[in-house]
């Protein structure tokens, strides 16, 4: 195991895959460690950083108990990669105008709604109706953010495998639909009464077998699967605007089949599902964590324009069969904004790469600097994944606030 265990009082455990770990982020952890409803050692991924609520990059299982701080306000955010039929001699010299498109087409930014409404969108709003449409303070606005990307360390990229092959890599979540129905319940659990003293709020939990854990799993599992089908719609722009750019795609009826690509992968980060581990039915909690069971295909992406991964799981049951999110911020945005500017030597790591370098100044909070290497988490954690495809950015696309 490639793992550093550290006691955290009361019997609790923290188990860290992270050699760049900061002592407040161990003491949060610690404290999640040593509430009553964990049920066994806390597992922090190579990627770990101090988290509202929880830490980002941490494992939590509870017995008959959910954590919904644990799961955080992003319900659902996760990943999608698809690998092209593509190689980088398909790709044009300039590739400014897929930039272009992708802005058109895939709106980026805190709030933003989608530009134009999709039958997809509203076919699968009536399919999967709001478990309870009363928590939500503008219902249709759930419908209007599908294709959205969000803000953020939310993007997608267009990237080179090691073989030159094209893949694109989209990440986002709930969206704002998300957001509400997570906070609402994190005030939910704060209001109940537990017989032991949290040593933070933000560890309030529901218990199986209640109305409010009921109503809470309802939303949760239908944040997951709407920040899934976000995804979807937003990688089929993607290739829609790369195919148009290659191969001159023409019009191509909402929801077909895309000709040039080959498969897709997609991962939850921020979620909990129940699962047995050493015999034990469990909820799991992956906050900025994914599933690594033996085979799992996951998507592990480093900072902006930088090296991103296609893994597949080792199955380690120290880890309750994880891995990490991605690199992990190494600063708070607070500090990146002060200590990092718009300067060349802030954003040189993105030569070579196509990106809103007139947006440098607005974006410095998610510059590579402020996160930790790639290459030092992916050995943190070599006994956890394996490396399937190594991913080199060439076009990368966000959204500005």
């Amino acid at each position: 195991m490639n793992a550093v265990e550290m006691k955290a009082g009361h019997d609790a455990i923290v188990r860290s895959w992270a050699s760049l770990l900061e002592e407040q982020t161990i003491e949060q952890a610690k404290r999640t460690a040593r509430c009553g409803a964990v049920s066994g050692p806390v597992a922090l991924m190579a990627d770990a950083h101090l988290g509202l609520g929880a830490t980002v990059g941490s494992v939590i299982p509870t017995r008959s108990a959910i954590i919904p701080a644990a799961v955080g306000v992003d319900i659902g955010c996760g990943m999608i990669a698809s690998e092209l039929t593509l190689s980088a001699a398909d790709l044009p010299d300039n590739l400014e105008p897929i930039l272009g498109e992708w802005a058109l087409n895939i709106p980026a930014g805190i709030g933003k709604r989608a530009t134009r409404g999709g039958r997809r969108s509203g076919e699968w709003m009536r399919a999967n109706p709001l478990p309870d449409a009363g928590r939500v303070s503008k219902p249709g606005k759930a419908a209007d953010q599908l294709g959205t990307l969000g803000g953020g360390n939310h993007f997608a990229e267009m990237c080179l495998d090691e073989n030159e092959r094209v893949w694109v890599v989209v990440h986002s979540g709930s969206r704002g639909v998300g957001n509400e129905l997570a906070r609402g319940h994190i005030a939910s659990a704060r209001k109940l009464h537990f017989e032991e003293a949290l040593e933070d709020s933000s560890l309030a939990y529901f218990v199986q077998g209640t109305a409010e854990f009921d109503a809470y799993v309802a939303d949760m599992l239908w944040a997951q699967d709407y920040a899934l089908f976000n995804r979807e719609l937003m990688m089929d722009q993607a290739i829609r605007a790369v195919a148009r750019a290659t191969i001159g795609l023409g019009a191509l009826p909402e929801g077909a089949s895309l000709p040039i690509e080959l498969r897709r992968i997609q991962c939850h980060h921020n979620y909990a599902a129940l699962e047995v581990h050493s015999g034990e039915e469990l909820w799991v909690t992956r906050k900025g964590a994914i599933r690594a069971g033996i085979g799992d295909l996951g998507i592990i992406p480093g900072s902006m324009g930088q090296r991103s991964y296609i893994v597949s799981g080792l199955g380690s049951t120290a880890s309750y069969c994880s891995a990490s999110h991605g690199a992990g911020r190494l600063m708070s945005r607070k500090k990146a904004r002060r200590e990092l500017g718009g300067s060349a030597s802030t954003w040189h790591k993105m030569d070579g790469v196509t990106w809103q370098d007139s947006d440098a100044d607005r974006l410095v909070d998610e510059a590579p600097a402020a996160y930790k290497p790639i290459d030092q988490v992916m050995n943190d954690q070599r006994d956890l994944v394996r490396i399937e495809h190594e991913l080199k950015a060439v076009l990368n696309y966000k959204g500005v606030t």
